[in-house]
């Protein structure tokens, strides 16, 4: 049997929000941390694709010739892409200010370690 899109998606989605909670719970390393972090934010970011997508949708851009019903009742929906393209060039910063923070630490510390760093041991 072949799985729906966006069903596929979703899963995907998913996989990655609970692959991401794990990392960030459970993982020692700060780099791993980040990645993980990155893999949470990819999750939400799929997981509004998913939910902007349409079967047999069109771009949504009215084209010479184009009734606006017909518009109206194919086009897919613009608002997720508008979040996802946010989200991605928030999260890209935010990764960079993660990663020099860890850059401040390991010199600092001489550890990556998030239990070495919190002096936990």
């Amino acid at each position: 049997m072949i799985m729906d899109t966006q069903l596929a998606s979703l899963l995907t989605a998913g996989a990655l929000i609970v692959i991401g909670i794990f990392g960030a719970l459970f993982l020692d390393n700060l780099i791993k941390k980040v990645i993980s972090l990155a893999f949470i934010g990819d999750g939400a970011n799929l997981f509004l694709i998913a939910m902007g997508y349409k079967a047999g949708g069109i771009v949504y851009i009215f084209l010479p010739g184009m009734s606006m019903s017909e518009f109206s009742q194919n086009a897919a929906y613009p608002l997720p892409f508008a979040l996802v393209l946010t989200s991605i060039v928030i999260g890209a910063s935010t990764m960079a200010v993660m990663l020099g923070l860890i850059i401040v630490l390991n010199k600092r510390y001489g550890s990556l370690s998030a239990s070495k760093i919190l002096g936990d041991n």
